[in-house]
């Protein structure tokens, strides 16, 4: 059974209460058509179990499959600088036919982004480092693929589907009440 190697903390991108029960991390890669599936289907978890689930999003782009998979998962750190990371994540999964520099640029654009700002912080080091900090962590926990969750930082290796995930974490909520 793998394990998440590093845990939550104040440095991930976090949706929900922190002492939500239950928390499902995603590593994902904007650019892979699995995790564009499994986008609404988190989206639909965070509806369905409100203020009982904390999600995290960690970068894991899979760039030899995935060319504009770091382009992309900078764009959206870039716009975590801006206070707007989910903004910039949703619009990567709901655009991922559409990843190349001047589509970015044109999202950021559309989320009234500082231009120069995200044009300089894009290409930044420490922008950068973040997704390989990720990146790593995710390959230290067993990431070989994505999208891959943890549900309370145990890798959940069953079927990624509404049913099943919604399954899952609720019998991880369950256990706990």
């Amino acid at each position: 059974m793998s394990r998440l190697t590093i845990p939550v903390s104040e440095k991930d991108h976090v949706q929900g209460a922190k002492d939500a029960p239950v928390t499902l991390v995603e590593y994902g890669d904007y650019e892979c058509p699995y995790c564009g599936q499994a986008y609404p289907i988190v989206k639909k978890l965070q509806k369905n179990l409100g203020n009982k689930l904390r999600f995290i999003f960690r970068n894991f782009p899979l760039q030899e499959a995935h060319p504009h998979a770091l382009l992309a998962a900078c764009a959206a750190e870039a716009a975590a600088l801006q206070g707007k990371f989910w903004e910039m994540h949703d619009l990567l999964y709901e655009n991922q036919d559409a990843l190349e520099p001047e589509d970015l640029l044109s999202y950021a654009r559309d989320l009234k982004l500082n231009l120069t700002q995200f044009e300089n912080d894009i290409s930044e080091e420490t922008v950068t480092q973040r997704v390989k900090a990720d990146f790593k962590s995710g390959l230290h926990s067993g990431v070989n693929g994505t999208p891959c969750f943890f549900i309370n930082g145990v890798r959940h290796d069953a079927p990624w589907d509404y049913d099943s995930l919604s399954a899952a974490l609720l019998e991880t909520i369950q256990t706990l009440a």
